[in-house]
């Protein structure tokens, strides 16, 4: 599965379980660390580890494993790392907090899921 792929799949699944202000950022251009972001809140701890769940079974029946989860057991701000994709979801809360669009103005923000 293309990093591109990976991307739609995973707004799928976030909008499947009513994730919020989904935002994929195209990082290619400027870290070697991935070549997308996707951030996504959710309203509540079971919401967003809801949203890591279905992400994690979803990609996984597709052959697409990912290599580290961070901060489930609290669900403030769950991070799925995919390699080439980094999925961010957070609380509302802490998603104003951190900020992650503020840092990452440089990267290019995917307005049409579709055209990728």
């Amino acid at each position: 599965m293309t990093s591109k792929e990976l991307v739609k799949a995973a707004v799928a699944a976030i909008e499947e379980k009513k994730g919020e202000d989904i935002k994929v950022i195209d990082i290619s251009g400027v870290s070697v660390i991935a070549d997308y972001f996707i951030l996504a809140s959710g309203n509540n701890q079971r919401q967003t580890q809801a949203i890591a769940d279905e992400l994690e079974e979803r990609l996984g029946r597709q052959g697409v494993f990912m290599k580290q989860k961070e901060g489930y057991t609290t669900g403030n701000w769950i991070l799925l790392d995919y390699q080439d994709v980094v999925i961010h979801i957070f609380n509302s809360e802490d998603r104003r907090f951190y900020n992650l669009e503020r840092i990452w103005t440089d990267g290019k923000t995917v307005d049409d899921i579709e055209a990728l």
